[in-house]
């Protein structure tokens, strides 16, 4: 080995040693995939009770795509409009024998016939039959149809002035 001086040799001075100044201790925050997985978990949570009380809404208002309005049966499904309010109204039709061909879930549209039956228009159309109660011995048969409110009131007042026929819709 030689004496001579080693190229890794310095000539410059070296600083003095200093010492670190004060300061808190360091916390290192993990945990943040736990964190997230929390919140992911609670919105979770929070959108199946949503969907759960969403279905049990519908559930108990009976709403469906079959519930059938008195509105034509060829909208498509969704058309924008607001959920309707069906009611049950009670019809008088002037033919038995007719009443007597229906069952419930029938569609049918509702006519009146004026006095001299001149003068016929239809009231209803694509009415859902509720229910077909037993023939009764007064004239004509009754018969409970599901429809919207201002329709129900239009069958009544039909009912009163004049008699009334049904023709069952192409939409059964």
């Amino acid at each position: 080995m030689s004496t001579s001086s080693s190229p890794l040799s310095c000539t410059a001075p070296v600083p003095a040693p200093s010492r670190v100044g004060p300061f808190g201790p360091l916390r290192v925050r993990g945990g943040g995939a736990d964190r997230l997985r929390r919140m992911l978990r609670r919105q979770r949570r929070a959108a199946a009770a949503g969907l759960a009380l969403a279905g049990a809404a519908l559930a108990t208002t009976g709403l469906s795509s079959a519930d059938g309005g008195a509105g034509p049966p060829d909208d498509p499904p969704g058309a924008g409009r607001a959920p309707v309010r069906l009611v049950s109204a009670p019809v008088r039709i002037a033919d038995p024998e007719t009443v007597r061909l229906l069952r419930p879930g029938d569609r049918v549209d509702v006519i009146a016939v004026g006095d001299a039956g001149d003068d016929a228009r239809v009231v209803a159309r694509g009415a859902r039959v509720a229910k077909v109660p037993p023939a009764s011995t007064g004239t004509g048969a009754l018969v409970v149809l599901s429809v919207e409110r201002p329709t129900a009131t239009a069958l009544l007042g039909a009912g009163t002035s004049g008699r009334l026929a049904v023709a069952v819709s192409d939409a059964n």
